[in-house]
């Protein structure tokens, strides 16, 4: 399915009933990586699978920025009105749903926040030299977007008080303690910090965290 937003046209995949919740991928990926859970998720609830810009079957923009994304994702919950919403965002989808939290919680009922950052030196220095190394070598601007962007402080991130829920793998992209100081500012925050697992292997295609995100937006 498709919708027209003011800017652009944004993909999204949509299934089930009840109360909405919208997905949100990573850099790179489409809302495809979340065809397992979102199975699981339809059967009690109404979930929207969203193609970021410039990602999957969605419009690719001249520029890109976290800002601009989470006022697609603004534009879209009005669009259909979904609001208030239940939101999945996952990495770059995480850091998204953080800033629509920040500038606009009245739309936001539920969120989880799976392996968020909050700044891109949360990332670890030997990932952070990969990423640099390889746009040197492609130039690619979703790369680039993950070495400018985000920006966000603890402070903003304390002025938000919608539930959350906060996951990370075990050994994933980010620095020791950086799932735990998110959850900490967080208001009304838990953590899940999974054994085990990296940054993508517990959510794409994998339906692992159904039970625990049926039980957390059923609340």
């Amino acid at each position: 399915m498709f919708i027209e937003l003011p800017d652009l046209t944004l993909h999204y995949k949509a299934s089930g009933q009840g109360s909405p919740i919208v997905l949100l991928h990573g850099n790179g990926e489409d809302c495809s990586i979340f065809d397992e859970l979102s199975e699981k998720l339809s059967s009690s609830f109404a979930v929207y699978a969203l193609d970021s810009r410039c990602h999957g079957l969605s419009q690719a923009t001249a520029t890109i920025s976290y800002s601009a994304m989470s006022g697609d994702l603004r534009s879209f919950i009005t669009r259909l009105e979904l609001q208030p919403v239940n939101v999945v965002g996952f990495s770059d989808g995480a850091v998204i749903s953080l800033l629509l939290a920040m500038d606009h919680p009245e739309l936001i009922r539920r969120m989880a926040l799976l392996g968020p950052n909050l700044d891109v030196d949360d990332f670890i220095p030997e990932i952070k030299a990969d990423l640099e190394e390889e746009y040197a070598a492609n130039r690619s601007p979703l790369i680039k977007l993950m070495l400018d962007e985000p920006h966000i402080s603890s402070e903003e991130v304390r002025q938000i008080k919608i539930p959350s829920l906060v996951v990370g793998g075990e050994n994933d992209l980010f620095k020791p303690g950086t799932f735990e100081t998110i959850a900490a500012a967080l208001v009304d925050s838990r953590l899940m910090v999974l054994k085990d697992h990296d940054h993508m292997s517990y959510i794409v295609h994998n339906d692992l965290l159904y039970p625990e995100l049926a039980d957390f937006f059923k609340c």
